[in-house]
């Protein structure tokens, strides 16, 4: 059974960082791609990055490109998103998500397996 798990998620001012971590089980980790997504109140799941298996290429949404790192632990079968200078227009619940084997990888249909989500809050 295949089980993502977030957390970090909390209440941040304007300027202010967090760090999300995703833990996987029940499949081989490293062999699989991983994405980010959000969705702010009332508005669809859009795209935030992605970390290729291995890690060796890794992609990012441009309104979040230079403010947010995506790194794995393949050991401990974990991603995380380091987020920094963040606005109150990244407020969202942000998930992460086990990638096909095929299909757009910055599309949610790329994606197989979800986290439940964990909410971020950043004040202005």
């Amino acid at each position: 059974q295949v089980q993502l798990v977030e957390s970090g998620g909390g209440l941040v001012q304007a300027g202010g960082s967090l760090r999300l971590s995703c833990a996987v089980s029940g499949l081989t980790f490293s062999l699989y791609a991983m994405g980010w997504f959000r969705q702010a109140p009332g508005k669809a799941r859009e795209y935030v990055g992605l970390s290729i298996s291995m890690g060796g290429v890794i992609d990012y949404a441009d309104d979040v490109k230079g403010r947010f790192t995506i790194s794995r632990d393949n050991a401990n079968n974990t991603i995380y998103l380091q987020m920094n200078s963040l606005k109150p227009e990244d407020t969202a619940v942000y998930y992460c998500a086990v990638g096909k084997a095929v299909g757009s990888l910055r599309s949610s249909s790329g994606y197989d397996y979800w986290g439940q989500g964990t909410h971020v809050t950043v004040s202005s």
